[in-house]
């Protein structure tokens, strides 16, 4: 029984969410989303933001973590389902993968995740 919880946490992530969070690094977020904040928009960055404060606190646990940087490196992937630099709908597919993560990680995004955010979207987008 005790050997079986870090299989449960093994299977809250999917398989694709695994390839990606090999390929996550903190520089390559932090350059794709410097780089293509305001082409990419507000909300995919606000998503992007919550989940990687999210990953940093203390308290979230392992299966959240691999969730989110699992998404968070198919964010940063240059290899997406719709490429980023295709207009308008470029970016869907990575908001998608991020809302999906922050729909299953929801629980680790507290209020100081989020005003953590907002403080550096106030940086890029203002008021």
């Amino acid at each position: 029984m005790f050997g079986r919880k870090k299989n449960l946490e093994e299977d809250h992530a999917p398989q694709a969410d695994k390839q990606y969070e090999k390929k996550y690094t903190d520089d390559s977020f932090w350059d794709k989303v410097v780089k293509f904040a305001k082409t990419a928009g507000r909300e995919v960055i606000e998503k992007a933001l919550w989940l990687y404060y999210a990953a940093q606190q203390p308290n979230t646990p392992l299966w959240a973590k691999t969730a989110i940087y699992g998404a968070l490196g198919y964010f940063i992937s240059p290899i997406d389902a719709i490429p980023d630099i295709t207009p308008v709908v470029g970016y869907a597919d990575d908001l998608a993968v991020l809302a999906a993560a922050v729909a299953t990680v929801a629980t680790y995004i507290t209020a100081d995740v989020k005003e953590r955010a907002a403080e550096k979207l106030r940086g890029w987008f203002g008021a």
